[in-house]
C-alpha cells in the first residue's frame, strides 16, 4: 500500500491497519517475540508482503537492544609471530568458505549478519572486545589460529557471548564445537597400515595448537596399538610450503613409507615433495590428510583424507551462539563431531 509517487516510509501503524491488528501486536510479531496467536502472526506477515514494510534496523535495537550481527574473528593469524595465515590467506584457505557457509545457513534464517574481523595484533583483540562491547555487535564467532591466544580469555572476562572452532587450549566457560581429532589421526594410521606401511611419519601443526596437539597424540596411539614406533615427526604449520618442507625432511631422515599429514594443505606438499623426488604416490609412499578440503581434491593423486565436517561445525557455532543470546547466562554444551575417513588416490 505504500503511496505511488511518495517517499513516506511505511510504519507499523500502516501495518496494523492493514492486518486489522495493533500496532503493538505488529511490533511483536516483527521483532520476532513468542507467544503470540498463529492468526495474528499470519495476518501481520500479509500486511508486511502488501505494504512493502521494511523494519527500521535502529529503532528495533532500541527495542530488542540486539545489533543483529555476528562478529566472525580469525585470531592468531600474524606471519610476523609464525602464525599459519596471514591476512590474504585467511580469504585464500578454503577452510573458511566452508566455515562462511556453514555460518550463513544459520544466521540468514534469523537475519542475522556476519562481519569479519582479523585480530593479528594485541591491538587489533582489544578492538575486537570494544567493537562487541559497543553494542556494533551481539556475540564473537572465534577461529583461534594461535597457542595461548588470549582473545578467548579476554572476550569472556568481558561478558561477551563467544562461541570457539575447536577446543580452547585451556579450561574457559564457553562454548566451542570441535571434531575428535585424536580419532581421525588414529583412522588415518589405521588405514596407512592396512594398505601395508610400516615406516609411518607424522606432519604435525604447531604443537601449541590443541587440535595439533590432539592428532599427533591420536597418531602416538594408533602406531603403539600396531606395535609400531612413534617416533617419526616433522613440524609443519598447515602451509603447502611447509607440508613440503617436512616430508623432504621424513624421507630424508626416516624413508617413510606411509606419512600422516595434519591437515591437506600440508598433505598436498607432501605428495608434491615425494614426486619431487621422483617416488610414485602411493605406490612407494602412501600420503592421509586431514580436513577434506577442496585442496585435497585438487591434488593429484587426490588426497586420501580424514573428513571433519567444517559446514556442519560452523552451523552449530552459529546456533550456540543464537542460543546464548537467547537464553543469557545458560550454561553452553561443547560439541564434538566424529571424523570419517575419505579414501582417494593417494593412499
Amino acid at each position: 500500500m505504500a503511496e505511488q509517487g511518495s517517499a513516506r516510509a511505511v510504519t507499523l501503524e500502516d501495518v496494523a491497519r492493514v492486518a486489522g491488528v495493533s500496532r503493538a501486536s505488529v511490533s511483536r510479531v516483527v521483532n520476532g517475540k513468542p507467544d503470540v496467536a498463529a492468526h495474528i502472526v499470519d495476518a501481520v506477515q500479509a500486511a508486511v508482503a502488501t505494504t512493502g514494510y521494511v523494519p527500521n534496523r535502529a529503532a528495533r535495537a532500541l527495542v530488542t537492544r540486539r545489533a543483529d550481527t555476528a562478529l566472525v574473528v580469525v585470531s592468531g593469524a600474524d606471519r610476523s609471530v609464525d602464525g599459519p595465515w596471514g591476512p590474504g590467506d585467511v580469504l585464500a584457505d578454503p577452510f573458511f568458505g566452508r566455515l562462511a557457509g556453514g555460518l550463513m545457513s544459520s544466521l540468514r534464517p534469523r537475519d542475522v549478519h556476519p562481519v569479519l574481523m582479523l585480530a593479528l595484533t594485541d591491538d587489533e583483540r582489544n578492538r575486537v572486545v570494544t567493537y562487541v562491547r559497543e553494542g556494533s555487535a551481539d556475540g564473537v564467532l572465534l577461529v583461534s589460529a594461535e597457542a595461548g591466544d588470549p582473545l578467548p580469555e579476554l572476550l569472556t572476562r568481558a561478558g561477551v557471548p563467544v562461541v570457539l572452532f575447536s577446543r580452547p587450549d585451556h579450561d574457559l566457560p564457553v562454548g566451542y564445537v570441535d571434531v575428535d581429532n585424536r580419532a581421525g589421526a588414529r583412522l588415518a594410521v589405521d588405514h596407512l597400515v592396512g594398505r601395508g606401511c610400516r615406516r609411518i611419519g607424522i606432519i604435525t601443526g604447531p604443537l601449541g595448537v590443541p587440535g595439533a596437539q590432539d592428532r599427533l597424540g591420536g597418531f602416538a596411539d594408533a602406531m603403539a596399538a600396531h606395535g609400531l614406533p612413534a617416533g617419526v615427526r616433522a613440524a609443519g604449520t598447515f602451509s603447502v610450503d611447509s607440508g613440503m618442507t617436512a616430508m623432504r625432511e621424513l624421507l630424508d631422515e626416516h624413508a617413510v613409507d606411509g606419512v600422516f599429514a595434519s591437515n591437506d594443505n600440508m598433505g598436498v606438499g607432501a605428495v608434491l615433495a615425494a614426486q619431487e623426488r621422483g617416488l610414485v604416490v602411493p605406490d612407494q609412499v602412501a600420503v592421509v590428510g586431514f580436513d577434506d578440503s577442496t585442496s585435497a581434491l585438487m591434488c593429484r593423486p587426490a588426497l586420501t583424507t580424514v573428513r571433519q565436517p567444517i559446514e556442519t561445525m560452523a552451523a552449530q557455532m552459529a546456533r550456540l551462539l543464537l542460543e546464548q543470546l537467547d537464553h543469557p547466562g545458560e550454561p553452553v554444551t561443547p560439541t564434538l563431531y566424529a571424523p570419517t575417513l575419505v579414501l582417494r588416490g593417494s593412499a
